[in-house]
């Protein structure tokens, strides 16, 4: 394993358990207690850990809990965060909507990255607080409490000033006619504003939302500019998607 990828896998590891032993990392690791030690200085020194005797701890409380097992389709949601995460940069400016699925993006974002994230849902606001270098704007408004995300004129306003790298667009149904649907209004009207304030539309779902419809519509297809599932971009299910010229990730 590489030096990155071990840094990465212990800051994954105190996220996880809020601290890390380093005779337990080196095992799992397969690598030398010093070659540890030396890590974890390294992620000291650049205030990613708080280097302690015989391990580390987080920086900071865990604030927001990450609660796996209420996730439904959690495996494939977290392939297709993984697909996602391939097309951030850094020094973006990124508007993510809620769902589980960008829970998962917010969550696996990479720590080294430099970004700026505006969000109206609590659960990702919350889940970014783990990531050091992501400036965070959590955007609020009238709370809609089933999905934990803010809405009304207040967010819309603020919406409308940004200007967005990429928006990373939560997907409750996709249609090849009627294109990205929404179950409540308020939500479908917030998101088409997400839409008009970025340069890049990214819809996430999972295999499940494709080919269904809810009841409010976001945008047609051509407003999306990418769409990212756990299929295969190959997967005979895309073909009409791609035929009206909507790449597949």
């Amino acid at each position: 394993m590489l030096k990155e990828e071990r840094k990465n896998y212990i800051l994954d590891k105190i996220r996880e358990k809020n601290k890390v032993k380093s005779n337990e990392l080196a095992i799992e690791l397969n690598v030398s207690e010093d070659t540890i030690r030396r890590d974890l200085n390294q992620l000291s020194h650049n205030g990613l850990i708080l280097k302690v005797h015989g391990g580390a701890l987080a920086t900071h409380q865990k604030l927001y809990q990450f609660n796996e097992s209420s996730i439904f389709n959690r495996e494939n949601k977290i392939l297709v965060a993984k697909k996602a995460i391939s097309l951030l940069k850094n020094d973006q400016t990124i508007i993510m909507s809620g769902g589980t699925t960008n829970l998962e993006l917010a969550r696996l974002i990479p720590h080294d990255l430099k970004l700026t994230i505006y969000t109206f849902s609590i659960p990702i606001a919350m889940q970014l607080t783990e990531h050091i270098n992501v400036e965070i704007f959590l955007i609020g408004g009238k709370l809609h409490k089933k999905a934990l995300v803010s809405v009304g004129v207040g967010v819309v306003k603020i919406l409308s000033k940004i200007k967005a790298d990429l928006c990373f667009l939560g997907t409750s149904g996709i249609d090849i006619k009627e294109g990205v649907t929404e179950v409540g209004y308020e939500v479908s009207f917030v998101k088409r504003v997400m839409i008009a304030s970025s340069d890049n539309v990214i819809a996430l779902f999972t295999s499940d939302k494709l080919d269904t419809l809810q009841r409010y519509p976001v945008c047609d297809l051509i407003e999306i500019d990418k769409i990212v599932t756990d299929l295969s971009s190959d997967d005979p299910k895309l073909s009409p998607y791609i035929s009206k010229g909507v790449k597949v990730l």
